[in-house]
């Protein structure tokens, strides 16, 4: 696939997100300026589905939407709950309403953490919310947005199961031996700018190039801990796996962004435009 301009692309962060009420045109602003030319914006929940939209209208072309009911649901901390099936059920008719205006089905996945799924059935639920999600995104025909925290073989092992090809996943934190599992399967894997303080260097090093997109996770996962990450911040991760695997910066900036044109065919047709 030729390359598609040098520009970067986050594949996985939160523009709905209340941390950027204030000042969403300034953070845009900046990331142009860092040459980002796309902005994958993941849901969490329904609530924030219509922002999500009218984000992509408003900044059409550059923010790229994608609606999915995440496993772990509450907006306050203290509210935070195992996802369940009624929650999905909620969500799926505005998720057929956007249909063809999304690029995926996201932000989807397990979450395993103890103070979410301590019971085995919190954990079965995930998984039926993961299926149906894994299944209408196969209907739709859109790529999946994968988050996989403290369940990197379910995850993958369901999706594996489940016939799903257009895969994401964002921020692993399994084993590199279980991701190789997914690059087996044409599964690409984002790497946000926390990678620089987290333990999963070994990731950078063990998965190929053509295997890997770039991500912010924004506002969360930035290069500082506490500190609210944005899109700009996408060039720290390009930075830390050119410096990883002994190549330029370019070249991971154009091998990620084609990876990402492979993985949205709909974000390809945009940027060709």
């Amino acid at each position: 696939m030729e390359a598609v301009g040098a520009g970067l692309v986050d594949c996985h962060c939160h523009l709905s997100a209340p941390d950027f009420d204030q000042d969403l045109d300034h953070v845009l602003q900046k990331a142009r300026k860092a040459n980002v030319v796309a902005l994958v914006a993941v849901a969490e929940h329904r609530g924030e589905f219509e922002k999500i939209m009218e984000l992509s209208k408003r900044y059409s072309g550059f923010i790229l939407p994608c609606l999915g009911v995440h496993p772990v649901q509450g907006l306050l901390l203290q509210d935070q709950r195992s996802v369940t099936l009624k929650d999905l059920d909620e969500a799926v008719p505005i998720i057929e309403k956007y249909r063809d205006q999304l690029l995926a089905i996201g932000e989807v996945g397990l979450d395993f953490s103890p103070r979410f799924a301590n019971t085995d059935e919190k954990k079965e639920e995930q998984r039926q919310v993961l299926i149906s999600q894994v299944q209408l995104a196969k209907r739709l025909n859109l790529p999946l947005n994968v988050h996989s925290r403290s369940a990197g073989r379910p995850t993958i092992n369901l999706l594996l199961e489940q016939g799903a090809d257009k895969v994401l996943l964002h921020a692993f934190d399994g084993r590199p031996s279980v991701a190789m599992e997914g690059v087996r399967a044409g599964y690409f894997f984002s790497i946000p700018p926390s990678i620089i303080r987290s333990g999963q260097q070994k990731l950078v090093k063990q998965l190929p190039l053509t295997s890997l997109c770039l991500e912010t996770d924004s506002p969360a996962l930035g290069p500082e801990k506490q500190v609210r990450n944005e899109p700009q911040n996408i060039s720290v991760s390009a930075e830390y796996i050119a410096l990883v695997k002994g190549i330029s910066v370019g070249e991971v900036i154009e091998v990620t962004t084609q990876n990402a044109c492979k993985l949205f065919p709909k974000l390809q047709q945009l940027l060709q435009k």
